[in-house]
């Protein structure tokens, strides 16, 4: 929450003090001025922490649920529209995954061997590699059962 201070400054509760002072980093003098080694803010990582499988795994599995669309629903009509939604999950997921493999990358995605032995650390703790994989495809697995149903549905009515 936000609180105006001023009554806290009237008051004394609260006081002012001055900001850090700034030290020069050394380095070569340019011109009367010092410069410094460059500053990465950023530690640049590209990386998901996963294995290439499980992406490998989700992408077949969207791309199963167009499929399984298309040979339920599909006509002539619907092949450019079904292309078009392959190349966007294509695009989805291959601009991530070329990711990794930028200059300047130092991380690289963990081995099946590594993640099956150590599972994956998240913000809350670490988790299991079943559960991690339970989490990642659940979605995807659920499309696919809903697009067998919505097609078994179609064909009894």
């Amino acid at each position: 929450m936000s609180n105006r201070i001023q009554d806290q400054f009237a008051n004394g509760a609260a006081r002012q003090v001055a900001g850090p002072i700034a030290v020069p980093a050394a380095g070569p003098v340019v011109a009367n001025k010092v410069a410094g080694p460059p500053r990465h803010q950023v530690e640049i990582d590209r990386n998901f922490e996963l294995p290439a499988g499980l992406f490998k795994a989700t992408v077949a599995l969207y791309l199963a649920f167009l499929g399984v669309m298309f040979v339920g629903f599909g006509g002539p009509g619907l092949v450019i529209p079904m292309a078009i939604f392959a190349v966007f999950i294509a695009a989805g997921f291959g601009v991530p995954a070329i990711w990794p493999r930028l200059k300047g990358n130092v991380s690289a995605p963990m081995s099946m061997g590594k993640f099956k032995q150590a599972g994956i650390m998240t913000e809350t703790g670490p988790v299991a590699p079943r559960d991690a994989m339970i989490q990642m495809l659940i979605l995807p697995v659920l499309i696919v059962v809903w697009a067998c149903a919505a097609v078994i549905v179609a064909a009894l009515v």
